[in-house]
């Protein structure tokens, strides 16, 4: 019996580590920075072990007794774990029940899976891999969906639409995407892919490394005798603010007359590397945003040194969200940007990242945000100054010329 008590009294433990729940020992006084839209976030909740009938146990959760509601969440995992006639990895459970609590709440609150997903990865800016994208076709065959420019895969000559036919000798036809991914896992970084590119079928060595994800790019467009820097940026990632310094530095190194800032496409990100990137146009007298939580509201400024005194178009459209409209607002009402092409998302809410102690993560929505002067765009969206709606002649043959947003953001820089 003994045993058996430790047991359970271990299992609480190593929920209560991960659940935020307080089990007859004060809480560590462990702080969270809160001004990443991802960071960490302690679930309340509490799983009960049971031994033959229920052990009643001193819990507190936030310093009051379990309410009716957990209590017949306790008692129900209790009898499933206790009476399903096969055996339960628990771990699982509670990640269900997570994901369907999560379910019930507004649409940004998620379940989103292990801390290696497409989500993470693009999220963090770096992984450890080889440098490829890939899905499973109608066929259920593995196809390379992407190859990262500068990665083992693209050293290798891998491209977009080449079959993976084998990792080392494991057939890998039928196989789904995360089978393949755990086996790659498995062969501790270095590894033989065989692969079919038309009727060719080759097989090439890979090492995975470290991969950084490029999310900034940028160039010069000289128009009508002007030279105007283009910035795109897809993603706020950790290491976005760090690329999008670089490549403005070296736009300001060459002499531009003004800024394009391509946002279409972008759904957001980190709000830590939004606020970087604003204070590289603003000096710190400027506020930016304001975040609203249950219990106040608070106003957030640039940490900028300078303002820029060049003029900024911001290019937006339907899919440009969250982390996008922050800098995107910041840019309109404090710096005097203008903004081009079509309404955008409409999320004005933070969400925070929790990892559960098996890898698995989840997303909470716990504030909203609102502009630097005080205006609500969540459900709304930003409305650009210029409403102007991709030309089919872009859709059909992309090229500057044809896109008719970047050429009227252009022309407003003149």
């Amino acid at each position: 019996m003994e045993d058996k008590e430790k047991e359970v009294l271990d299992s609480i433990e190593r929920l209560s580590q991960s659940l935020d729940i307080k089990i007859n020992k004060k809480k560590s006084g462990a702080t969270f920075k809160t001004k990443e839209v991802v960071v960490l976030l302690f679930m309340t909740a509490l799983i009960g072990l049971v031994m033959g009938s229920i052990v009643t146990y001193n819990v507190t959760l936030k310093g009051k007794k379990v309410d009716d509601e957990l209590q017949e969440f306790i008692t129900n995992y209790d009898y499933i774990v206790d009476n399903y006639y096969d055996d339960i990895d628990k771990t699982k459970l509670v990640d269900s029940a997570i994901a369907g609590m999560l379910s019930t709440l507004d649409k940004n609150s998620a379940y989103v899976g292990g801390s290696d997903t497409n989500f993470s990865i693009y999220l963090e800016g770096t992984y450890e891999g080889t440098g490829i994208q890939v899905f499973n076709d109608e066929d259920n065959n593995i196809v390379i969906y992407s190859v990262f420019e500068d990665t083992p895969a693209s050293k290798a000559g891998l491209k977009a639409g080449d079959i993976i036919v084998k990792l080392n000798d494991k057939d890998t036809t039928n196989m789904v995407i995360s089978d393949f991914s755990s086996l790659i896992k498995k062969e501790k970084g270095s590894f033989k892919i065989t692969y079919k590119r038309d009727d060719e079928v080759k097989t090439v060595s890979l090492k995975t490394e470290k991969v950084e994800l490029k999310s900034v790019s940028s160039r010069i467009i000289e128009k009508d005798g002007k030279k105007f820097g283009y910035i795109r940026v897809t993603i706020f990632a950790s290491n976005t603010d760090e690329q999008f310094k670089k490549e403005l530095d070296d736009l300001e190194s060459k002499g531009i007359d003004g800024l394009v800032i391509d946002f279409r496409g972008n759904s957001g990100g980190h709000l830590a590397t939004a606020e970087e990137i604003i204070s590289l146009f603003l000096d710190s007298s400027h506020p930016i945003y304001q975040i609203k939580s249950k219990d106040n509201q608070s106003k957030y400024y640039s940490t900028g040194k300078e303002t820029k005194d060049y003029k900024i178009s911001i290019l937006i459209d339907g899919d440009s969200a969250s982390a996008t409209e922050v800098v995107t607002s910041a840019l309109m009402e404090q710096y005097g940007a203008k903004t081009v092409g079509e309404k955008s998302y409409g999320k004005g809410t933070v969400q925070e990242l929790q990892t559960l102690p098996d890898g698995e993560q989840y997303k909470l929505t716990t504030k909203s945000w609102l502009t630097s002067k005080g205006k609500v765009i969540d459900g709304k969206g930003i409305e650009p100054d210029y409403n102007v709606k991709l030309s089919e002649n872009y859709i059909e043959n992309p090229s500057d010329e044809n896109d008719n947003q970047l050429q009227k953001a252009l022309d407003i820089l003149k």
